[in-house]
């Protein structure tokens, strides 16, 4: 989701939806930023992030720290963790962004507008490569455990690290772009992002359900309930991923469709438009909760201590 800053070189505002057609726009509209409502909502939703999301993070980051410190290599981290850390570390950079944009609008300063709100859209897209990698690893370690354990080490954790490397490097890179461009691809970005992520969450989701569906002789004896266990616990984490990201492509794409219609003003649109930000919410703690989840710090979700 983009957030474009309010006055933009070269371009007039005296016509709201001729400007958003030519702007570098998103799901919050540049003029839309002018109205009060749009500006509150986001603002509101800055402070929820702040108040929810960093505490949050900061203390997923600090238990990924204290593990490494207390284990060294001597004991190779769980890659679903792996994933969590680098997530909640974007999304720091996601906040900064966002509250950047906020004091840019309360203070009508364009640069600041500019610079916070394309962060926190480019981030916002780009943070859900690494939903799609946590469901990869977790359908690889269930549909295909021979190769999972064989990648296991040495082979597992290069590939996983070059893969985390690119999701960063596409970060910058995507920052960059936005910096010598000024034609709107975000929120073409946000979409398609939001369907592959969908088209693979749902693939690892039925997959490892027709696993878990099905016990193969190899897993009859002792070991069957410890990789049941570990079958559901995959299932539930694909399946929780792929609703937070189904929630959130359906929410915006009927926020932008009623804010695109006819029957709503231009001011109704933007608040319709700036509600959308909201689906986006979910997205954002459900690999921190899962965390927690396997974590154990969940009371009330606590299940059996194992490890994935």
């Amino acid at each position: 989701m983009e957030l474009s800053y309010r006055n933009p070189p070269n371009i007039s505002l005296s016509r709201p939806h001729e400007s958003s057609a030519n702007s570098s726009q998103g799901l919050f509209l540049n003029s839309c930023f002018n109205t009060a409502p749009s500006s509150s909502i986001f603002t509101t939703f800055t402070i929820t992030n702040i108040l929810l999301l960093l505490p949050l993070s900061l203390y997923i980051l600090h238990t990924g720290f204290q593990r490494w410190r207390k284990d060294g290599s001597r004991e190779p981290m769980n890659p679903t963790d792996v994933f969590t850390y680098h997530m909640v570390a974007m999304e720091l950079f996601g906040i900064s962004g966002s509250v950047v944009c906020s004091c840019g609008a309360f203070l009508d300063h364009p640069m600041m507008l500019w610079v916070g709100c394309n962060m926190f859209a480019i981030i916002s897209c780009i943070k859900m490569f690494f939903h799609v990698l946590t469901c990869v690893e977790r359908y690889v370690a269930v549909v295909h455990p021979m190769t999972y354990m064989s990648l296991s080490k040495d082979g597992g954790i290069t590939m996983r690290n070059i893969s985390i490397g690119c999701v960063w490097l596409i970060c910058a890179g995507l920052v960059a772009l936005k910096i010598l461009i000024t034609q709107n691809f975000i929120v073409i970005l946000f979409f398609c992002n939001l369907v592959l992520s969908l088209a693979v969450s749902s693939f690892c989701s039925i997959s490892v359900l027709r696993v878990l569906l099905r016990l193969g002789p190899a897993e009859e004896g002792s070991n069957a309930g410890k990789v049941d266990k570990m079958k559901q616990r995959a299932f539930v984490t694909i399946t929780a991923i792929m609703a937070v990201l189904l929630m959130r492509f359906s929410g915006n794409l009927v926020c932008l469709a009623l804010a695109a219609s006819s029957l709503l003003s231009y001011t109704v649109g933007c608040v319709v438009r700036a509600m959308g930000i909201w689906f986006c919410l979910p997205s954002s703690y459900v690999l921190p909760l899962l965390f927690l989840h396997r974590a154990e710090k969940i009371v009330c979700f606590k299940y059996s201590s194992e490890a994935d």
